[in-house]
């Protein structure tokens, strides 16, 4: 029998206890597949666990820790991969039925730099699939399992909140790790466009996608970062620049950093719960020394169209051929998206690219006042599983667009964004705070989140599944 405590730690406290050959690899992976199979059951978080491959890295681990090779804090560490990630000879399906069966012959790079770092790989996470939306069935959120756990990246949200690996990869294009790490009570990363190579990840949408980690603390996150963040020579948007140390980038103060609060859009039309909530983060910050002033963003009022425009038609491009040959595998709301985006023209293409620019340049002119944004991650709390709409002050709005709503534009700037707990509602549900930061300054984004997390009751917390 595992001893079940050690699943529900961290990577930071865990690495600590590995490196001091405390605790082997091989107890730490038994206790998360134990976990796992006796919740996934209930949460059906994974598509596909390696349960005979996870221990036979577990194994490799002890032993070369053992010789005096030690790696590096995520050598051992269990792992779960979104199932869009290529893994070789373990199947990759996008939750689809289009690749039920495909089995990549290569790693992607974030999973062969996981690999080499020595972490632990235990199964694949669920994604809606193709990561088009933020329902990720048949996943339930762990807070409630009547709820959703967000998406696309619902899985490794669901599996890390609820203990099922240390971390998981994600993959964002308009809040595809944000959205589950905020209804499932945890952290979410997306970090610069171009600071993680996306080759062997399949894509929704090649400029808007970023791949990035979700993990139980800001620490935790700065860690993996570390290890998937680098230039690819064979994922051309990659960015040759150096990735800094995140984990000693967290010093622990926040005084003098400025912080701005937007005038539009992003506290529009949100929950009075969240709004408190976030607003109260914002409050903590600045009585922790942060200097907090407003910011304007006057052409994020055109996103929507912008985003519609762009991903649905270089998402329509990539599935081109699928959608000729096999359209009636794709779920109807993957469907419907994908048929969507086939009726755009190119002129359409080129005057969102115009407006986004227009956007990037918001971003940039706010951001050369202040070193962060704060904003909401999401509207509300997690929707109940079988909701299409949600209301919020008495408007119906639907469950997809008031989800990606407040993601979205770091996407299109690319921007560095995080969410991290910032409280819960009454009905005992997460609420996310989201930083946005500058191009390729993650360590600051880092840094906030971190500061704000050890200064408050949120941080780590195990949902009850």
């Amino acid at each position: 029998m595992s001893d079940a405590r050690l699943a529900f730690s961290t990577i930071a406290a865990l690495a600590a206890r590995i490196r001091k050959k405390e605790v082997s690899p091989v107890e730490v992976t038994d206790a998360v597949l134990d976990r796992i199979a006796a919740t996934d059951g209930r949460l059906k978080a994974f598509v596909t666990v390696t349960r005979d491959e996870a221990r036979n890295a577990a194994k490799a681990a002890e032993h070369a820790i053992l010789a005096g090779n030690y790696l590096g804090p995520l050598h051992g560490i269990p792992i779960g991969l979104k199932d869009l990630y290529y893994t070789r000879g373990v199947r990759t399906t996008a939750s689809s039925k289009i690749l039920a069966s495909f089995v990549p012959d290569y790693d992607a790079t974030v999973v062969a730099r996981l690999k080499r770092a020595g972490a632990v790989i235990v199964g694949k996470t669920n994604t809606h699939e193709f990561a088009y939306s933020v329902f990720t069935p048949p996943t339930r959120n762990p807070w409630d399992l009547d709820r959703i756990p967000g998406g696309s990246s619902g899985g490794s949200g669901a599996a890390v909140a609820a203990s099922l690996c240390l971390a998981a990869t994600g993959t964002d294009t308009g809040g595809s790790i944000r959205i589950p790490a905020a209804l499932c009570g945890v952290v979410g990363l997306k970090p610069t466009y171009g600071r993680v190579s996306k080759y062997g990840v399949i894509p929704l949408s090649w400029t808007c996608d970023h791949a990035g980690p979700i993990t139980k603390t800001v620490e935790d996150a700065a860690l993996v970062l570390g290890v998937m963040a680098g230039h690819d020579p064979r994922d051309p948007s990659t960015v040759d620049v150096p990735v800094p140390n995140y984990a000693r980038a967290l010093t622990g103060e926040v005084k003098g950093l400025r912080i701005g609060v937007p005038r539009q859009y992003y506290f529009d039309s949100l929950d009075p719960e969240v709004e408190e909530a976030v607003r109260k983060a914002v409050k903590v910050l600045e009585g922790l020394g942060a200097l907090v002033e407003e910011v304007s963003l006057p052409e994020i009022k055109h996103i929507a169209g912008v985003h519609v425009a762009i991903v649905l038609t270089e998402a329509a491009t990539y599935h081109e051929r699928w959608l000729r040959t096999r359209a009636d595998d794709y779920a109807p709301d993957v469907r419907f998206g994908l048929e969507w985006g086939k009726l755009f023209m190119g002129m359409d293409y080129v005057q969102a690219q115009r407006v986004r620019e227009l956007i990037r340049q918001d971003f940039a002119q706010a951001l050369r006042r202040v070193d962060l944004i704060a904003a909401p991650t999401v509207p509300v709390a997690a929707p109940k599983v079988g909701e299409t709409s949600v209301k919020i002050k008495n408007a119906s709005e639907g469950i997809l667009g008031a989800m990606i709503r407040l993601n979205r534009p770091s996407n299109h700037t690319g921007l560095p964004a995080v969410s991290v707990p910032c409280g819960f509602t009454a009905g005992g549900l997460p609420v996310g705070l989201q930083l946005i930061g500058r191009a390729f300054d993650e360590a600051t984004v880092l840094r906030a989140a971190h500061v704000y997390e050890a200064n408050t009751p949120w941080r780590g917390k195990t949902a009850p599944v």
